[in-house]
C-alpha cells in the first residue's frame, strides 16, 4: 500500500533533517520559518525546534511516558509506536485496529480509541466492525463500542483517561465512556470537537471547538457539567481550528492551531503563540523532567529531498514530530 523505505534510510534522513538555531535559513520543503519568541515561564529566548521523527504514516494522539519517551498512534499500521528516551522508534503495541489516539492515567493504565476499518483511505464500501474505546495495558479490555441503544460510537477522534478506569472521547461531540461500559453525552449540540484533556487537578475538562476552547467542571464521579467558553484562538480565522491539547504543572493549557501552539493561563488568558514549522495536530510533554514539548505536524520530506506527496490511492499520510526544550514542566494523568 505504500512506497517502502528502510529504517536505516529513514534514520539517516531524519539525522540529515536536524534543526538548529533560533531562526532557520535552511528550511526543508513544506516548512515555514518558526522562530520562537520567549514566553515567561514556558519557553526561553533562543529556544528552537528540533526534529525528533519523520515518517510516511501518521503520528497522532500522542502522550508522554514516565521514562521520557513518547507514545503515538499510527492508524495505518494498526500500531502504537514509541520514541524511546534515546530517540529510537519501535512498535510498542501491535494489532490495535485503526488506533487514533492514546492516553495514560495516573495509575499507569493505557487507553486508546480504535477506529477499526473506518479510515476513508481504505476505500471500503462499508465497515461493519464497531469502533471502540479500549484499555491496552496493563491488561487489555473493551470499555465501550456502542451506546445503550446499540448504536455505534462513530469514527472516534481523541480521548483522555478519566482516572476512574474510563475515558472521555471526542467524535464531533464530547462523550464519556465509563469503566462499566456505559456511554453518556456531555455535549453534542453547537460544538465540533477534537482534542480533549483534563486539568492537572482533574477538576476541569477542556475540549476544542474550532477557534474556541470549551471548559467543563468535573465532579468527583467524573461527571462533566457547566459548559462554558474558556479561550479563543485569536490568530485562527478559518480552517479546522484547535486540535491537540496539553497541560503543564502550573495549569497552563497548550493548543495546536493554524498559527502554532497557543499557550493560555488558568484563566484563559493568551500568553503567546509558539510557531511550528508545519501544521501541528497533536502535542504532549515528555523528555527528562517532562520539560520537552513535542508536536506532531502534517507533512515530511521524502528520500529524494522533496516534500512527500502521498500517491493516489494510498492511505498513508506523512508526518513530522518536532520537539523543543521548555521552562515549563508538563503534566500527564489525573491527580488521584
Amino acid at each position: 500500500m505504500r512506497k517502502s523505505i528502510s529504517l536505516t534510510a529513514l534514520a539517516a534522513m531524519v539525522a540529515m533533517m536536524a534543526l538548529t538555531g533560533p531562526a532557520r535559513a535552511d528550511l526543508l520543503p513544506g516548512e515555514k520559518d518558526a522562530a520562537i519568541q520567549p514566553i515567561d515561564g514556558v519557553v526561553a529566548a533562543g529556544s528552537a525546534w528540533e526534529l525528533a521523527w519523520a515518517g510516511f504514516m501518521t503520528a497522532d494522539g500522542m502522550v508522554g511516558t514516565d521514562d521520557g519517551g513518547l507514545l503515538f498512534a499510527q492508524e495505518q499500521s494498526n500500531s502504537i509506536r514509541k520514541l524511546g528516551p534515546d530517540g529510537k522508534e519501535y512498535v510498542y503495541r501491535a494489532n490495535v485496529a485503526g488506533v487514533g489516539a492514546v492516553s495514560i492515567d495516573a495509575k499507569g493504565r493505557l487507553f486508546a480509541v480504535e477506529r477499526t476499518c473506518t479510515d476513508p483511505g481504505l476505500h471500503r464500501p462499508s465497515c461493519n466492525e464497531l469502533t471502540r474505546v479500549v484499555q491496552i495495558a496493563p491488561e487489555q479490555r473493551l470499555i465501550a463500542n456502542s451506546f445503550a441503544d446499540g448504536k455505534g460510537l462513530g469514527r472516534l477522534n481523541d480521548l483522555m483517561a478519566d482516572g476512574f478506569g474510563g475515558a472521555y472521547y471526542t467524535q464531533t461531540g464530547l462523550y464519556h465512556a465509563r469503566a462499566d461500559g456505559s456511554v453518556s453525552v456531555i455535549a453534542d449540540m453547537d460544538i465540533f470537537t477534537n482534542g480533549v484533556i483534563l486539568s492537572p487537578d482533574g477538576k476541569t475538562l477542556y475540549v476544542t471547538n474550532r477557534t474556541k476552547v470549551v471548559a467543563f467542571d468535573v465532579g468527583k464521579d467524573g461527571t462533566a457539567t457547566n459548559r462554558r467558553d474558556f479561550a479563543t484562538l485569536s490568530r485562527d480565522s478559518g480552517g479546522f481550528g484547535g486540535d491537540g491539547l496539553a497541560v503543564d504543572s502550573e495549569g497552563r493549557l497548550y493548543v495546536t492551531g493554524d498559527a502554532g501552539v497557543y499557550v493560555f493561563d488558568k484563566a484563559g488568558k493568551e500568553l503567546g503563540v509558539i510557531p511550528v514549522p508545519r501544521r501541528a495536530i497533536t502535542i504532549a510533554f515528555s523528555g527528562p523532567g517532562k520539560q520537552t514539548l513535542y508536536v506532531g505536524a502534517m507533512g515530511a520530506v521524502g528520500p529524494d529531498g522533496k516534500a512527500w506527496a502521498t500517491p493516489e490511492g494510498v492511505r498513508n499520510v506523512a508526518m513530522t514530530i518536532y520537539r523543543v526544550k521548555t521552562v515549563a514542566t508538563g503534566f500527564q494523568g489525573r491527580a488521584k
